[in-house]
């Protein structure tokens, strides 16, 4: 968990997957304050998911605001590489104008921030976390695919990471780092350059998602009889 709490920022680890028979381990950096608000908690999740059948890993992303934890919205996708043979970076940029998911700095998903999300976008200073367990009960299938501790241990391996943000004072309860202003503003995570993909990120995220994604909550009817609002806006 990083020692500071963060109103937004740029939030990079790099990571090796543990290698073998994974099924049901999970991978996570993510960003959260469920420790402050257990009720109304928000989260930004990066999830390496072990997969059932074969030695790949399912990348999962993830958000909830404001204690939305009901509805899931939940992307994954098949990596383009082998996860457990050398580090690579999975980073989480987070301001007022969009959350972005990468790998390797390629976009893989993008969340605009909108009136449409507005009620559920996560808004309040979070802290970031890394994290390895057992995920059996939702990862595989509702635990078709537990894990197997025959295959332990399960070894994770952070080479690095990187956290440029507004820092929360904890004192008085405000950012002491920066502030949020105008797209004019100099800070380096809420300013101009970081409020909208540039047309070669735009070309990275159309990849990814043309390529690799294979699930979408906009797209699982079966899950929701009346899909999340900002699935359908234009």
């Amino acid at each position: 968990m990083s020692k500071n709490k963060y109103h937004y920022g740029f939030f990079s680890a790099a990571m090796k997957m543990p290698a073998g028979f994974t099924s049901g381990v999970v991978v996570a950096f993510y960003l959260s304050n469920a420790d402050v608000f257990p009720h109304n908690h928000d989260e930004i999740d990066i999830e390496l998911l072990g997969h059932e059948r074969r030695k790949d890993w399912v990348l999962q992303t993830n958000i909830y605001g404001n204690g939305s934890v009901k509805t899931g919205r939940e992307e994954k996708f098949y990596l383009w590489f082998d996860p457990t043979t050398s580090f690579h970076e999975y980073s989480i940029l987070w301001n007022n104008h969009h959350i972005v998911f990468l790998v390797d700095n390629v976009p893989v998903r993008e969340v605009i921030h909108n009136t449409v999300i507005s009620s559920v976008y996560p808004s309040k200073p979070m802290s970031a976390y890394t994290t390895i367990w057992d995920g059996s009960e939702w990862a595989t299938k509702g635990g078709k695919y537990p894990v197997d501790y025959k295959y332990a241990p399960f070894v994770a391996s952070l080479q690095s990471s990187e956290v440029e943000g507004c820092i929360l004072n904890q004192k008085s309860n405000v950012a002491s780092s920066c502030t949020r202003s105008s797209l004019s503003s100099l800070d380096p995570v809420d300013g101009e350059e970081f409020a909208k993909l540039s047309s070669q990120q735009i070309t990275g995220l159309q990849w990814t998602r043309g390529k690799h994604m294979f699930y979408s909550y906009c797209k699982d009817t079966a899950r929701y009889k009346v899909l999340p609002p900002e699935c359908n806006a234009k």
